[in-house]
């Protein structure tokens, strides 16, 4: 199979598993997306008109007004057809395409820092937010590990081989949230470096902000590193331990290549498809998991806000970071996927 056709295959592999999520996800909250999208449509019709003061002052009573408003709205559902049960299968095609544009209605009880209840603004203010921790810090852990777990793997049975080893085991045996509240109890209170609250006091408009948000990320983001770099290490040792004993690898030492370019050169390379994989799907969970992070630092992402839209159950909030996080999923394996064929050449064959 060629690079490309490869490419397109996983391409609409992931397009068919997104429309397959899609239809479950509308099967299970059918009739509450119902719900969400007729609420949304008189929230529309409503603001349209209060837009325009001239259409109220042309009515000579409340009662005529209202009725006409209500006819407005009972036409608009008629013409987009959800007048029609929502499991027949133009509302079920419409719902998909709402959902595909992001267009999850209005949220029954949160709101965006500007005030909107609008679910794709709530989503496109916190989504920024999540991926400037977890990715950065994903970054992090991954270029730690993987240089820490070669050193390693290339010493195996050496000092800083066992340390590596232990501390993974150690760093990993711990919950992130235990983890958390220890670093805010030491470098919040104990020893005030960082601030207890990872949400910045100032508003979001403020100029200073960006800078203000870099500074209330350094403690989550320090706590997610130093959990998470120990099992990256330990996973990357054990592929170049692996590598080593490859016979190429032999050969090269017999031809005298210097060791460190044998191990960061070769056996890294060549470790490198299940390590991108790794790290693919390593982002796309740390996303998924960063409810409990997030609610712990109380870090203005989609972690926090999924977990207060539990709390109060803000069915359409709910869909929609389901929607958006698993997206972030098939596009995290995707690119995992494209990674995976450059790095094999088997992968580029003609």
């Amino acid at each position: 199979m060629t690079l490309k056709k490869y490419v397109a295959t996983r391409a609409i592999t992931m397009f068919g598993v997104l429309m397959v999520t899609l239809l479950v996800t509308i099967l299970l909250v059918g009739s509450n997306m119902d719900t969400i999208l007729k609420q949304g449509l008189v929230f529309q019709v409503r603001a349209e008109i209060t837009e325009n003061p001239a259409i109220a002052k042309s009515f000579s009573s409340i009662a005529e007004f209202e009725a006409f408003v209500q006819n407005q709205i009972d036409q608009r559902t008629k013409a987009l057809g959800l007048d029609t049960p929502w499991y027949s299968p133009q509302r079920i095609g419409f719902t998909m395409y709402k959902m595909l544009m992001l267009d999850f209605g209005r949220a029954t009880f949160l709101t965006s820092d500007s005030g909107s209840s609008d679910v794709k603004d709530i989503l496109l203010e916190k989504l920024p937010r999540t991926i400037l921790l977890f990715t950065t810090a994903t970054i992090i852990i991954s270029i730690i590990g993987i240089f820490l777990g070669a050193f390693s793997g290339s010493k195996s049975g050496s000092k800083i081989d066992r340390l590596t080893s232990i501390f993974a085991v150690v760093s990993s045996s711990f919950p992130v949230w235990w983890v958390g509240m220890l670093m805010i109890f030491l470098f919040a209170f104990v020893y005030p470096i960082f601030p207890a609250r990872a949400t910045p006091s100032i508003s979001s408009s403020d100029p200073g902000y960006i800078v203000a948000l870099l500074y209330h990320m350094a403690l989550p983001l320090i706590t997610i590193v130093m959990i998470g770099f120990g099992s990256w290490a330990y996973l990357v040792r054990n592929f170049i331990i692996g590598i080593m004993q490859e016979d190429f690898i032999t050969a090269k030492k017999t031809m005298g290549i210097n060791r460190k370019k044998v191990v960061y050169s070769h056996a890294l390379k060549n470790a490198a498809p299940p390590i991108i994989t790794i790290l693919a799907l390593s982002l796309s969970g740390s996303l998924g998991g960063a409810i409990i992070t997030e609610a712990v630092f109380d870090w203005p992402g989609m972690g926090r806000l999924y977990f207060e839209a539990i709390t109060v159950m803000d069915l359409p909030v709910i869909i929609g970071s389901t929607f958006v996080l698993t997206i972030f999923f098939l596009v995290s394996v995707f690119i995992a996927d494209l990674l995976y064929a450059f790095f094999d050449p088997r992968m580029r064959t003609d």
